[in-house]
């Protein structure tokens, strides 16, 4: 079956295949959010270039599959160099109920954020901090999220910061992911499982819900 034109629409029906249908109003809210992306991509970049057109299926989409992913008693959430606010105000547009930290140390971006969430009209307004992830205040988040930001093993030394004790982690990863997860299992204890994309067949979501260094483990 060919694949749908990218959009609001062909967004809404790949989330009702992954049995999350999506609500007007959220539908709404995701659709400010591009509106205000298309605006703010002429004056900085957000996203790459090549992106903008397919930016319901490259961005909206990988990261709303997280969304099944969160479990239901989450309360906080943690985006580790949100970048352009994928996933983490995508997250938050999908589940109102969570109150979402953004970390991003571009001050140009946490304005396109600030602006970004404002036009949502997001229920709970996102908490955006611009700093460097090792020194922004912990978040002590119930799940951390991270995409297209850094090899494994240095995310989970940041996740380790703005993690709660119960917390798990969703990181987008490519198809290097095996090599990275090998690499980081070298300082760190991990238990991850590996979860298909929806949008890139070499991809994963790499579900982490516990790590530590094993010379800390027991401790």
């Amino acid at each position: 079956m060919a694949a749908p034109a990218d959009g609001p629409g062909a967004f809404s029906a790949a989330m009702a295949g992954l049995g999350r249908p999506v609500s007007r109003e959220t539908l709404g809210r995701l659709e400010a959010f591009v509106a205000t992306l298309n605006r703010w991509q002429k004056a900085i970049n957000l996203v790459g270039p090549s992106t903008l057109p397919l930016v319901w299926e490259r961005h909206v989409l990988d990261s709303a599959q997280l969304e099944p992913l969160i479990p239901p008693e989450a309360r906080t959430l943690a985006d580790l160099g949100t970048g352009a606010g994928f996933p983490g105000l995508v997250l938050a547009a999908m589940r109102p109920d969570l109150q979402v930290t953004l970390v991003e140390v571009d001050g140009r971006k946490a304005a396109f954020l600030g602006e970004a969430a404002r036009q949502m009209a997001l229920p709970v307004p996102p908490r955006i901090v611009v700093a460097r992830i090792e020194a922004a205040p912990p978040s002590r988040a119930d799940v951390v999220t991270a995409r297209a930001l850094a090899p494994l093993d240095q995310l989970l030394a940041w996740a380790d910061r703005h993690r709660n004790d119960h917390a798990i982690s969703l990181f987008h990863k490519g198809k290097g992911w095996q090599g990275e997860l090998t690499q980081a299992m070298k300082s760190w204890d991990v238990s991850s499982q590996p979860l298909a994309s929806a949008t890139d067949r070499d991809a994963v979501i790499l579900r982490i819900d516990a790590f530590a260094r094993p010379d800390l483990r027991d401790r």
